[in-house]
């Protein structure tokens, strides 16, 4: 350990160094005890005495020395002494996903078949599949919003619930996307979670501003959103005599303005599967511990191992017949 070393010498866990106060004390007790003998030996047969006393095999004194040294090397090595660090890769833990499904009446629409809703939870099912042991949680919006599950490792538990999904069961009509951003961002920061996901599956909302603010907030938390956009395009859709789609086109331009201020992607549900892939393709490689090459973490080593081996001798000593 050369002078640098030495200038960088502590202890990691320095409260371990307050139990050597009772082990000096026990031994200035001990000295004092000696020096004046107790006064035993008024009445007791000076020859007699030091069989009855707390002695190593009648020699005259007893080991303190020796279980002075052990209970110091012992409190040196629980305080973990330490001077050198050492530098390993950083990881990147994966990556919590939390999906919003827009359940308001407009998802009814069968502009592609069967219908939106049933082409949102198929959709939902492939995230789910895709998730490879991520954590995964689930909200609904209409006119308000609901948390069907936190964050889980129990996919399962929530491709079981996918057929109960419809617009039916939102008790409060409406389109308001803003409310459901909002659980999303207290759900992951009730876990403390670190660049997660909130993916959109909704045909169009009402409440632009107020969903710019909300995604905004994830985006300071390190959330990026992406968006899908379960429907047809407004010319994509069959046309009456007067030339004119039978339903509403969804509001690609809207979407598109929400991923690009939640820092993420938007997808039709033409192409929702090549996003699924990137989730896909991200995660796995975070689940086998995807190592950052350009990250580095230094940590202090504790030295206090090489404690072990005197102390290890000692207690061999102490241990012997006689000793104590």
């Amino acid at each position: 350990m050369d002078l640098s070393s030495l200038a960088a010498f502590h202890f990691l866990y320095p409260a371990w160094l307050a139990l050597i106060v009772p082990l000096w004390a026990l031994i200035a007790w001990s000295a004092r005890r000696r020096a004046r003998d107790g006064n035993w030996s008024q009445v007791i047969d000076p020859d007699l005495l030091p069989t009855l006393r707390l002695e190593s095999g009648g020699r005259d004194g007893a080991p303190w020395w020796v279980f002075a040294v052990v209970w110091t090397l012992a409190i040196l090595a629980l305080a973990g002494p330490s001077w050198h660090k050492e530098e390993s890769a950083a990881f990147r833990a994966p990556h919590d996903v939390v999906v919003l499904l827009d359940l308001s009446a407009s998802m009814t629409a069968n502009d592609v078949k069967p219908d939106r809703v049933t082409r949102a939870r198929y959709l939902i099912d492939d995230i789910l599949k895709a998730a490879q042991d991520s954590r995964v949680g689930l909200i609904v919006f209409a006119g308000d919003a609901h948390t069907v599950t936190p964050l889980t490792f129990d996919v399962g538990n929530i491709r079981a619930l996918l057929p109960a999904l419809t617009p039916n069961i939102m008790p409060v009509a409406g389109d308001a996307i803003a409310p459901a951003l909002d659980d999303a961002r207290s759900l992951l920061r009730s876990v403390a979670s670190r660049g997660a996901e909130v993916v959109v599956l909704t045909d169009g909302f009402t409440d632009l501003p107020q969903a710019l603010r909300s995604v905004a907030a994830l985006r300071s938390q390190g959330v990026k959103v992406d968006v899908v956009g379960i429907g047809a395009a407004a010319d994509a859709h069959d046309r009456t005599a007067q030339d004119q789609p039978r339903t509403a086109g969804i509001p690609t331009a809207e979407l598109q303005k929400l991923a690009a201020a939640g820092n993420g992607e938007y997808a039709p549900l033409s192409d929702a599967r090549q996003l699924i892939a990137r989730l896909q393709m991200s995660r796995s490689g975070q689940l086998a511990g995807e190592k950052m090459e350009d990250v580095k973490l230094a940590t202090w080593r504790n030295e206090g191992i090489w404690l072990l081996i005197p102390l290890a001798l000692l207690a061999a000593a102490i241990a012997r017949r006689g000793w104590v």
